[in-house]
């Protein structure tokens, strides 16, 4: 898409969502005239942006003769036209002490800085489990409902209940436990995944799923601890959210049961550096009005879990982006030399 623009409908694009981010009002042409710098006669300036709203970049809200970005507008500023400056953060500085504060607090700490400088929303999502298992047990509790007992290496014991697709007896499950205890234990969980796609075939289909189950919670966190939020406040002041209290409160479902924002940072923990998700482009972002920003962190290099901020799509994506990876390497950092 890209390609089909010229050098003048990119300055435009680029000046209307800069200029509508700052301000949260569609930018009819005059504006646009004197954000761009161009000396462009509101005719030329209108023709080009009825280009745009061709291509799906921008959008006329009911109410107003000026334009709004569309979510796919946004994605092509952020992919093609956005410079991050680095500016100075206030008081990272303040952020955890190595060696002294606790995991729980580092992650809790996080969630409300990234609150606090962005006046959106912090997320963080707890650090991983451990991906190896020492050993597993399979419980019947009722009809299809199955408890799935891991005991980790260091001895930690996680417990979760998972619904199968087929009622088990006792004895299978003896029987699948023993499979797994025997063949996978002591490997991390990809290893087992990647075993358990091929060397399964020859068992029953549904003990298979069930196996597949229990390897991947083995590396889930507790759905009740598993996501620190902080700020959610923040967003009663966003007028994106605050005129519209259905939509309010389906954001505020979304950060009670959390299940959602798993899934979210869970698929933004298999990506490098920062990224950006934007609603309304696809089925990652739940909401079409929100924008997630994301980045893993690490302990002693190894990539164990997702932070990032959520608030409307009309955010400062260039500060957000330094708010973001700033804390991701302060957790990194905090982290690995807590003990």
């Amino acid at each position: 898409m890209i390609r089909m623009m010229d050098d003048r409908a990119k300055l435009l694009l680029k000046a209307l969502v800069e200029r509508y981010i700052a301000d949260g009002q569609p930018v009819g042409s005059r504006t646009l005239a004197r954000a761009a710098g161009l000396d462009l006669s509101p005719a030329t300036i209108r023709n080009v942006m009825s280009d745009l709203e061709e291509l799906g970049l921008i959008a006329s809200p009911h109410t107003s003769a000026g334009r709004i970005p569309t979510a796919r507008g946004y994605r092509l500023f952020v992919d093609t036209m956005l410079t991050v400056r680095r500016e100075e953060m206030p008081r990272v500085a303040e952020f955890g002490v190595p060696g002294v504060e606790s995991p729980q607090r580092v992650i809790s700490q996080a969630a409300h800085l990234l609150s606090s400088l962005s006046q959106f929303v912090g997320v963080v999502m707890a650090p991983r489990r451990s991906s190896v298992f020492r050993h597993i047990e399979f419980l019947s509790l009722s009809e299809r409902r199955v408890l799935v007992i891991i005991v980790s290496p260091d001895g930690e014991v996680q417990n979760r209940i998972v619904q199968t697709q087929a009622n088990f007896t006792q004895s299978q499950l003896v029987e699948a436990a023993n499979f797994l205890n025997m063949h996978y234990a002591g490997l991390t969980i990809e290893a087992v995944r990647e075993r358990l796609t091929t060397e399964l075939d020859a068992l029953r289909g549904e003990i298979a799923d069930l196996m597949k189950q229990a390897v991947d919670i083995g590396a889930q966190p507790a759905e009740q601890d598993g996501v620190v939020v902080a700020g959610e406040r923040n967003l009663l002041s966003v007028s994106e959210f605050s005129s519209d209290l259905g939509n309010l409160r389906r954001l505020f479902d979304l950060f009670e049961q959390k299940t959602q924002l798993v899934r979210l940072l869970d698929v933004s923990n298999q990506a490098d550096g920062v990224r950006i998700y934007i609603g309304g482009e696809s089925q990652v972002v739940p909401f079409e009005d929100l924008s997630v920003v994301t980045a893993p962190y690490e302990v002693d290099g190894q990539v164990v879990g997702t932070l990032g901020v959520i608030g409307p799509q009309r955010m400062p994506y260039d500060r957000m982006i330094q708010i973001v990876d700033v804390t991701a390497k302060l957790v990194s950092n905090a982290l690995s030399h807590t003990k």
